[in-house]
């Protein structure tokens, strides 16, 4: 089999392939291009190689990074649809008694404000939890610390001390970023020191909360490689190219429907 293609070429080729789609499949490229799968998982290789794709075991994922910290502000004002979506849908995850554990982010403000029908504890970092009045919250814990403005949370040392005198029965983390080969990401080491503390303290399963616009997504800090994650919630504009990468990890992937899709 021979494409029309000198290798930089095809490279560029596939690189904007998989930009555009996202994720990509070896024998999908291998039809598109008229070359064999070798040479398509030789050029994945080198593309991965130089930053530009993340492999996975059939193809590849487009791998985006996020180097800045958007303002808490601006985060809460995009997405707001498929967000509360999320946040209606991790409600049917949450049982009475239940003690949670979650962090800062506008996906896991929508959490504590679709939290209903149920008599829990809630620790947070997350400092709009106090403007999100709820009854069905038995207890709600504001760990201390430092004061972000940027993401409307609280983080250092005060706070790694009170995470260290509790257990969670599930973990309930919004990221920047996530990845099967980098796991979950952040662009701000405290965050990052303040999710990963929350999963080390939870007993239960750590539920992820992202948008399907971050999938692929990588920043600079690690918060917890993808083998802590045990189930991902996201909007029904997930790319279900993913599925089977983040399955075979052992996430459950949990879909919320949006808009008129919403029950």
């Amino acid at each position: 089999m021979k494409g029309g293609y000198i290798p930089a070429a095809r490279q560029q080729k596939i690189y904007e392939i998989v930009r555009q789609r996202g994720i990509v499949k070896v024998t999908d490229l291998s039809s598109s291009l008229k070359v064999s799968e070798i040479t398509i998982r030789r050029d994945l290789d080198i593309l991965e190689q130089k930053g530009l794709l993340e492999r996975t075991h059939g193809g590849a994922i487009f791998t985006q990074r996020m180097k800045t910290e958007p303002l808490y502000i601006q985060k809460n004002l995009r997405y707001r649809d498929e967000k509360e979506s999320i946040g209606r849908e991790v409600n049917r995850l949450i049982e009475d008694g239940d003690t949670l554990l979650i962090n800062s982010g506008s996906t896991t403000l929508q959490v504590i404000r679709h939290i209903h029908g149920k008599d829990i504890n809630v620790i947070t970092s997350n400092l709009g939890a106090v403007t999100e009045p709820n009854d069905r919250i038995k207890t709600l814990i504001l760990v201390g610390g430092i004061y972000r403005y940027q993401s409307n949370s609280l983080v250092g040392g005060f706070t790694s001390l009170i995470l260290d005198q509790v257990y969670g029965s599930k973990a309930i983390i919004g990221v920047d970023g996530i990845s099967v080969k980098y796991g979950l990401t952040t662009p701000v080491h405290q965050e990052a020191e303040v999710a990963k503390a929350m999963i080390e303290r939870t007993k239960g399963p750590v539920i992820v909360v992202a948008d399907h616009r971050k999938l692929g997504v990588t920043s600079n800090f690690v918060t917890a490689p993808i083998e802590k994650v045990d189930i991902l919630v996201t909007d029904d504009n997930f790319n279900e190219d993913y599925r089977e990468e983040l399955e075979n990890a052992g996430i459950k992937i949990v879909i919320a429907k949006t808009g008129s899709n919403a029950e």
